[in-house]
């Protein structure tokens, strides 16, 4: 069930690219993208990425969004997001099935509503939804009829419209899920090419599948307290990875990268259009 041995602070952001067959995720605190056999150390708080081409990621940092060759280890930035904020940090993120890459942001201390979430298209930068404290579960249904996302510390999934033509929101999004007053609170997600929404739920040791209308069905439990997020990979997309955070634990498997054969198929992660 590890993948990995490497201790993150804060793991997060797990992408399979499809084309290289390889997974990679950051710890966020640690300022490093990881793979199994490497990783990179940044400046800047780096947290998600998305898939460019076969050798570039685009990948979010607490300036914006900058295009990161994996063979030269150079970045060029190509986004501007809350440069002017010290305080803000990017966090959860994902490429669209439209090409664009969605990213959120959050305090760097968990400021209440201080960040929000953004949408990169086309070489454009918009604010989708503002006032958000902790931004995560960003993902989208096989399809490309709706969006999710979360704030965690309202522990509701929110479910958006898209447009068909371009992937912009349509009118305002719903409460899709609403976890209640819970211990734990929803983090990472991401949705299986049956419509499923495989959601981390961090302070709760495991990953839970929802089914299209919502009902739970299963949960994969981790040893780690604070499962961040999930990601299909592996061949034919039967593997479910999760990352996690070890930042205030103390058992042996808090913050490694986990892996686990499921009875399920994920949809390969969308390519970003620059």
């Amino acid at each position: 069930m590890i993948f990995d041995e490497t201790k993150c602070t804060l793991g997060e952001g797990p992408l399979w690219h499809p084309s290289r067959g390889e997974l990679y995720w950051f710890d966020i605190l640690s300022k490093r993208l990881h793979t199994k056999d490497h990783h990179w150390q940044f400046t800047r708080y780096v947290s998600a990425a998305g898939w460019v081409d076969d050798n570039r990621l685009l990948i979010a940092d607490s300036i914006g969004l900058h295009v990161f060759d994996l063979t030269t280890s150079t970045g060029d930035q190509i986004a501007e997001i809350e440069v002017d904020n010290p305080i803000t940090r990017s966090n959860d993120g994902r490429a669209d099935p439209w090409g664009g890459f969605w990213i959120g942001t959050m305090g760097m201390d968990g400021e209440a509503k201080a960040g929000a979430i953004y949408r990169y298209y086309r070489g454009e930068v918009r604010k989708l939804f503002a006032g958000i404290s902790t931004s995560n579960a960003i993902c989208f249904v096989p399809n490309a009829t709706h969006a999710f996302f979360t704030d965690t510390k309202t522990r509701k999934i929110m479910r958006q419209k898209l447009a068909e033509k371009d992937g912009w929101p349509v009118g305002d999004p719903e409460v899709w899920l609403d976890f209640g007053d819970t211990p734990w609170g929803p983090d990472g997600a991401v949705v299986d090419l049956d419509g499923n929404f495989w959601n981390a739920q961090w302070g709760a040791n495991r990953v839970a599948c929802y089914a299209p209308d919502g009902t739970l069905t299963q949960t994969i439990s981790f040893p780690a307290k604070q499962t961040s997020c999930p990601a299909f990979g592996g061949v034919g997309f039967k593997t479910l990875f999760c990352t996690s955070a070890g930042i205030g634990q103390s058992g042996p498997d808090d913050g490694k990268t986990f892996a686990t054969s499921v009875d399920a198929v994920g949809q390969a992660e969308h390519q970003v259009i620059l």
